[in-house]
């Protein structure tokens, strides 16, 4: 397991891509867990249970829907399982990195220090997932970006439109 983690880590330092991760679906299912706990434990700070699982559960299926899409009109379906999970781990990293200045946001207001170190996690997210879909696809790092920009953006988008409560848009 060690293993999985330092290569996600590598993913998210840009050294490794996706297809460095075994192909196997019981990864798969490891890194949907692994992500539902980090997002779980990170909504849960401001939102009820219910809701806080519900905006988890949405998010595994942005995030495996838009994988499955995009490799399907790719032609690298047989991506799959590794784009996936580099994807949901690397996701789930970056949230547990973020959870001290969540927590920071939700309890003690918005300081400058909290702000700044969330919208940096939020352009490393979106550079690691341009970097999974670079490699995915094997297309450049300009269209990966692009692409994760579209993604993210509708994701949030999509978010906020089921759970504007959560989103502060009531």
């Amino acid at each position: 397991m060690f293993e999985i983690i330092k290569l996600l880590f590598d993913i998210c330092l840009f050294r490794k891509g996706p297809q460095h991760l075994p192909y196997s679906p019981w990864l798969l299912r490891i890194t949907v867990v692994v992500y539902a706990l980090v997002n779980f434990l990170m909504i849960n700070i401001g939102v009820n249970r219910l809701y806080t699982l519900l905006m988890v559960g949405v998010g595994i299926l942005l995030v495996v829907g838009f994988s499955w899409t995009m490799l399907y009109f790719g032609h690298k379906r047989a991506r799959f399982y590794q784009t996936t999970s580099a994807l949901l781990g690397t996701d789930a990293m970056i949230s547990f990195f973020a959870m001290p200045g969540v927590a920071s946001m939700m309890t003690g207001g918005m300081t400058l220090l909290a702000f700044s170190v969330m919208i940096g996690l939020m352009i490393w997210h979106w550079a690691i997932t341009g970097h999974i879909i670079r490699h995915a696809l094997d297309q450049t790092l300009m269209f990966g970006l692009g692409l994760a920009f579209l993604y993210l953006l509708a994701s949030y988008q999509v978010m906020a439109l089921l759970f504007p409560e959560a989103a502060g848009i009531e």
